[in-house]
């Protein structure tokens, strides 16, 4: 078994990692340690000359140096990590699947006084107000440490905390398969992501609500997946299982298919503070969220998204809606969950059609400025769509699920309902005004959601060049982008008329102006002055020459 150590600088990983070693016989590795070795330089140097992104990345290369973890029942190896090692997802997934994470925490003013006594220099605290930086970090870094396997007083006697983590050690639960890869409290709900960890997650989201049963939303394909095996690791837990089935895809998105739900809800005596349980994709997450927003005026509402554009986008946010036959998510609310629980362990089985389709989404994410995340579908991207093993088993997916859903969070928290006419929560909207307006023109159904939004984001594209807001190279990375994914390449055979009909009808007007969010070079811009013959042509770029103006 290898232990790893994680926590904030000054709580004590080194002196506890030794102690604990030396009782067990084990090898104690300090990852700073291994840094300096392999560089010749101290830290603060590398930090100085090279800067903290060089620093990292010779981070990365010692974690994934460590190899596969130990499956030894026997502690053999203790890994104290640097405190900002684990706020990198792919460090995170090497680290903590198949070990023993254990986070040393303490208060900010403890560790403060620790570190004015260190003869170490840290180079992300050096200069600044030791309390202040110490409080900005643990902030920043919460959601990674509180995913580890145990949290310990890591400024108590060192004794008093290696006993601590003997008792975790001897825990035969210890070595599980499921793994927490980030937890966080936040202001739309708390965000669980992991692999394996759907039932154990659920399980204690149910007793924080104080729930008497389990009452699970599905669809068929979903259920038979996904939904089948949570209900049983639910049941042997000792929960009652209520099982509400709605149809499949954009169909459960129906008024009739609410007041169905809702029926039944009322049937089964379903109480105003019970949590219903949304099990599936995107499509059922709306529905589902919808009913919970709607039934007895507003009931909790539990994501467990099971698709990869639930896990990415649909989830989290808080919108909830269903179809009119003049548009898409016309009618709605806001309700926000008391918890999302995203297990990429749900995605493996998932067919190519449906992870290319995501993908759509977490390219929209990327031109809204995240060059870490553009990165990774630019190199892992098409693995992704493939549903290649190894790719997800190199942690690929996580990070991807991980740096999108987390993107989003932050988007939404500074706009939660959409009322930032230039900014905000609207440049989410990124690719689909001509997106929704294609879904509606296909039927909700035959065009898939990340699909049509791929569509539309290279429109967006054409009408920000057209104007001047897209620099040429940036259109052009989106679209090689696209190109490498196998979205939005083949003309569609919609007629123009029912694709620009539908476009009418997008919520996203205001003072009867539609809100274009079109690329720029770093981010997106609003614009509300897009010429009828611009968007005229870009929708017509997506169509086959026949059904053209």
């Amino acid at each position: 078994m290898d232990v790893v150590l994680v926590g904030l600088p000054g709580s004590g990983k080194s002196v506890v990692g030794k102690r604990l070693a030396h009782r067990h016989g084990a090898s104690f590795i300090d990852l700073d340690d291994v840094i300096e070795r392999r560089d010749g330089r101290p830290i603060p140097t590398i930090f100085a000359e090279d800067g903290e992104a060089a620093f990292r990345s010779l981070e990365r290369r010692a974690v994934a140096d460590l190899g596969p973890a130990d499956a030894d029942r026997e502690v053999r190896r203790v890994i104290a990590t640097g405190g900002g090692a684990v706020v990198d997802p792919r460090n995170r997934w090497s680290l903590y699947r198949g070990r023993l994470a254990v986070w040393l925490d303490g208060r900010p003013e403890v560790l403060a006084q620790r570190l004015r006594r260190s003869p170490n220099v840290r180079p992300l605290i050096t200069g600044r107000d030791p309390i202040g930086a110490i409080r900005d970090l643990a902030a920043r870094r919460e959601r990674f440490y509180g995913a580890a396997d145990l949290r310990v007083l890591g400024v108590a006697e060192v004794t008093s905390v290696v006993d601590t983590i003997e008792e975790g050690v001897a825990d035969p639960v210890v070595g599980r398969t499921a793994t927490t890869l980030l937890d966080a409290m936040t202001p739309l709900g708390r965000l669980v992501i992991g692999d394996g960890i759907a039932a154990e997650a659920l399980d204690e989201a149910l007793h924080a609500q104080g729930a008497r049963r389990a009452v699970l939303l599905s669809e068929p394909g979903a259920w038979a997946a996904v939904g089948e095996g949570i209900a049983a690791e639910l049941e042997a837990r000792g929960w009652p299982i209520e099982i509400v089935s709605l149809p499949q895809g954009e169909d459960a998105k129906r008024l009739t298919v609410v007041e169905a739900v809702a029926t039944e809800l009322a049937r089964r005596r379903v109480e105003r503070f019970e949590p219903l349980v949304a099990v599936g994709g995107g499509a059922l997450g709306d529905a589902a969220g919808f009913v919970a927003a709607t039934y007895l005026r507003g009931v909790p509402l539990i994501h467990v998204p099971t698709s990869l554009v639930a896990q990415i986008d649909s989830s989290i946010g808080g919108k909830t809606a269903v179809d009119l036959e003049e548009g898409k998510n016309l009618l709605g609310a806001f309700h926000q969950p008391v918890a999302i629980i995203t297990d990429v362990r749900a995605l493996r089985t998932l067919p190519e059609a449906q992870l290319r389709a995501a993908l759509g989404e977490a390219v929209k994410m990327a031109a809204l400025g995240d060059e870490r995340l553009f990165e990774l579908l630019e190199r892992d991207g098409p693995a992704i769509e493939r549903g290649d093993a190894e790719t997800l088993e190199r942690g690929a997916v996580a990070e991807l699920v991980e740096r999108c859903a987390w993107a989003k969070i932050e988007v939404v928290l500074a706009d939660e309902r959409e009322r930032n006419e230039t900014g905000g929560r609207v440049t989410l909207n990124l690719g689909h005004s001509l997106g929704h307006a294609i879904e509606a023109a296909a039927g909700y159904g035959e065009v898939l959601h990340g699909e049509a939004v791929a569509y539309g984001l290279r429109a967006a594209c054409r009408i920000g060049v057209a104007m001047g807001v897209t620099p040429p190279e940036r259109a052009d990375r989106i679209a090689r982008l696209l190109d490498s994914l196998e979205l939005a390449r083949e003309p569609l055979e919609y007629p123009i008329d029912a694709v620009l009909h539908h476009l009418a009808a997008d919520k996203k007007h205001a003072d009867g102006a539609l809100r274009w969010v079109l690329p720029t070079a770093t981010g997106v811009e609003i614009r509300t002055d897009v010429p009828e013959t611009l968007v005229v042509d870009a929708a017509a770029s997506l169509l086959a020459a026949e059904v053209r103006p």
